[in-house]
C-alpha cells in the first residue's frame, strides 16, 4: 500500500515491536506474581512503567496512552486484592495506581516528544542532502536540462509516487510545444495540459497551495526570478495529500531547478549578446576601413584615369604607359582588398563549408607563381618544393589566396633586390606551405597581433607608406584553420619573416580497382 494508506510494513513492525515489549513485560509480571513477597506490587509496577516507555518508542503516542490506561487496569484486575476485580482495598493501592498511571503517561509522552524530534531532525537532515546533492549537480553542468531525470527520481523519492515533470530547454513558447520541453514521467492531455498552465501563471496549484484547493493533485513550478521554466505534477488519486513540510520541500526543489534554469538562460542570452556585439563591432570596423583603404587606390585610380582622359594628347607614350600601369596596380589593390574582406566575413560564419579536393601542391604553387611573376615581373619570386608530395586536401581558391596574401606581404615589407621564397615540404603528418622574406622583420611583441584583424604592424612597407586594412593575415590564419591546420610566423635568422601554413597530411585517396584516373 503506498504513504497515503494507513498500513505498511514498517508500522507493522513498529506495532510488533511495542506489542513485544508488552508481552514480554506482563510474562514477566505473571512470572513474579508469586514472589511478591520477595518483589512487592510496587516492583511489578515498575515494570509496568518500564514496558509502558518502551513500547512509546516504536508505537504512535495516543496508542501508547491507552495501552497504558488500559494495562493499569489489567495490573488493578490481576495483582491488586481484592483481585479478579476492579476494587481498591488499601488507600496506598489506589495511590500507586494513580501514580503509576500518571508516570508512565508521562513518560510515554516524554518518549513520544522526542521520538517525533529525531524524526523531524532526520527529516530536515534528509531534506537538506537532497537540496545539496541537487545544488551540486546543477552546479557542475552546463546544460540543467540534463538535471531533470536525477530531479525526477529525488521528487519521487520524496512524494513516494512518480510524478511528471515538464523542463523548458529555452525560453517559454507562445504556444504550448512539447518540442520546447522535456518531458518526464507518465502524462495525457490533461497533464500536460495542467503543466503548461502552471508554467505560465509560475504559481501553485491544489491542496495547501490557496489556489484550487479541491484538486486531487499538486502542480508545482519551477520558479526562477520572474517566472517559471517548467512544473511539476503529483496526483493523489482518492487518498490523502502529503503535509505541507513535503509540499514545500518539493517547491524547494523545483525552485532550485529553476532557478538553475534561469542562469542558463541569462547566460546564453548575454553570449549572444556579446556575440552579437561582436559582430556589429566587427561590421563596424570592417565598414570603416573600407571606407579609408579605398579612398587612396581610388583616388589614384581617379587621377591616373582624370590625366589620360583630359591630357591624353599631350602626354608622351611613357607617361601614358605609367598612368595606365599605375589604374592597373591600384585596381588589384582593391580587388585583393575585396577578396580578403569577404572571405574573412565568410570564414568567421559557422555554416562555412569548404570545396575541399585533392589538388597537387606543383599545381597550387604554379598558379601562385604566375600571378606573383605577372604582377611584379623585375622581382625573383623562388618556388622550392620538396619531391614525393603528397596530394593535399584542400579549397585550392582559398589556399591559393592565402599564398598569394603572403606573397604580396613579403614583396611589400623587403627589399627590391632581395628574393622571396615559396617552400613546400612535409614535416611529419603535415604539409608545410613557408613563404620567407629578407625584410625588417616582425618584433616579437607583434608576432601574434598582425594575425588579428586591423593590425598593420609598426613597419611601412619597403620604400613606401603603410597601406592595407590590415585583414589579409587574418584571412590566411582563418583559411588555415578553416583546413584544420595553423598559419605560424617563424623569425630568420639573419633577418626575415617565415609565414608557414601547416596543413594537415591527410590519407592519400585511394584508387578502385578497374577505375581510371581523370
Amino acid at each position: 500500500m503506498s504513504r497515503l494508506g494507513f498500513w505498511s510494513p514498517s508500522l507493522a513492525r513498529r506495532l510488533g515491536a511495542g506489542a513485544g515489549v508488552w508481552v514480554l513485560a506482563w510474562a514477566a509480571m505473571a512470572t513474579l506474581d508469586g514472589q511478591v513477597g520477595q518483589v512487592g506490587l510496587a516492583g511489578l509496577a515498575m515494570l509496568l512503567v518500564l514496558a509502558s516507555a518502551l513500547a512509546t518508542l516504536w508505537w504512535p503516542m495516543a496508542v501508547s496512552l491507552t495501552v497504558t490506561a488500559l494495562s493499569v487496569l489489567g495490573f488493578n484486575w490481576w495483582f491488586v486484592p481484592p483481585r479478579h476485580t476492579f476494587a481498591v482495598d488499601l488507600r496506598q493501592d489506589a495511590l500507586l495506581l494513580g501514580g503509576m498511571l500518571a508516570v508512565s503517561w508521562v513518560v510515554a509522552a516524554v518518549v513520544a516528544r522526542q521520538r517525533q524530534l529525531a524524526e523531524q531532525a532526520r527529516r530536515l537532515a534528509l531534506q537538506a542532502d537532497q537540496l545539496r546533492q541537487l545544488g551540486d549537480a546543477l552546479r557542475d553542468t552546463d546544460d540543467p536540462v540534463e538535471q531533470a531525470r536525477p530531479l525526477h527520481a529525488t521528487l519521487a523519492a520524496l512524494l513516494q509516487t512518480p510524478p511528471t515533470l515538464l523542463v523548458l530547454r529555452g525560453t517559454l513558447p507562445a504556444q504550448d510545444d512539447p518540442a520546447a520541453a522535456l518531458i518526464v514521467g507518465e502524462h495525457d492531455a490533461h497533464v500536460l495540459s495542467g503543466l503548461w498552465h502552471c508554467t505560465r501563471q509560475a504559481q501553485a496549484f491544489g491542496p495547501g497551495t490557496g489556489r484550487h484547493a479541491d484538486l486531487p493533485e499538486w502542480y508545482l513550478p519551477l520558479r526562477g526570478r520572474q517566472a517559471a521554466f517548467g512544473a511539476l505534477r503529483v496526483g493523489f488519486a482518492a487518498l490523502a495529500p502529503p503535509g505541507d513540510g513535503v509540499r514545500v520541500q518539493a517547491q524547494a526543489l523545483c525552485d532550485q531547478m529553476g532557478l538553475a534554469l534561469q542562469r542558463a538562460q541569462v547566460r546564453r542570452e548575454a553570449a549572444d549578446a556579446q556575440r552579437q556585439a561582436q559582430l556589429q563591432g566587427l561590421r563596424n570596423a570592417l565598414l570603416a576601413a573600407i571606407s579609408h583603404d579605398y579612398r587612396t587606390p581610388l583616388a589614384a585610380i581617379m587621377g591616373a584615369a582624370s590625366s589620360l582622359q583630359e591630357q591624353g594628347e599631350r602626354l608622351s607614350p611613357a607617361q601614358r604607359q605609367r598612368f595606365a600601369q599605375s589604374i592597373v596596380d591600384e585596381t588589384v589593390q582593391l580587388g585583393r582588398l575585396t577578396d580578403n574582406t569577404l572571405q574573412l566575413a565568410r570564414l568567421d560564419s559557422p555554416e562555412v563549408q569548404l570545396l575541399l579536393d585533392w589538388e597537387s601542391a606543383e599545381e597550387l604553387v604554379g598558379s601562385v607563381l604566375q600571378r606573383a611573376r605577372r604582377h611584379d615581373p623585375t622581382r625573383r619570386v623562388r618556388a622550392r618544393l620538396e619531391p614525393g608530395l603528397p596530394l593535399v586536401r584542400c579549397d585550392a581558391i582559398l589556399l591559393t589566396q592565402l599564398l598569394d596574401n603572403l606573397i604580396d606581404n613579403a614583396l611589400k615589407y623587403s627589399p627590391a633586390e632581395a628574393p622571396v621564397e615559396l617552400l613546400v615540404r612535409r614535416q611529419g603528418e603535415h604539409i608545410v606551405f613557408a613563404v620567407r622574406d629578407r625584410g625588417p622583420g616582425i618584433a616579437p611583441g607583434w608576432r601574434e597581433r598582425v594575425f588579428e584583424v586591423f593590425q598593420r604592424g609598426e613597419f611601412a612597407p619597403h620604400g613606401g607608406q603603410r597601406r592595407g586594412a590590415g585583414v589579409g593575415l587574418a584571412v590566411c590564419r582563418a583559411i588555415a584553420r578553416a583546413h584544420g591546420g595553423e598559419l605560424k610566423l617563424r623569425p630568420r635568422g639573419h633577418g626575415g619573416t617565415s609565414f608557414e601554413c601547416w596543413l594537415p597530411a591527410a590519407p592519400p585517396p585511394t584508387i578502385e580497382e578497374g577505375s581510371s584516373c581523370a
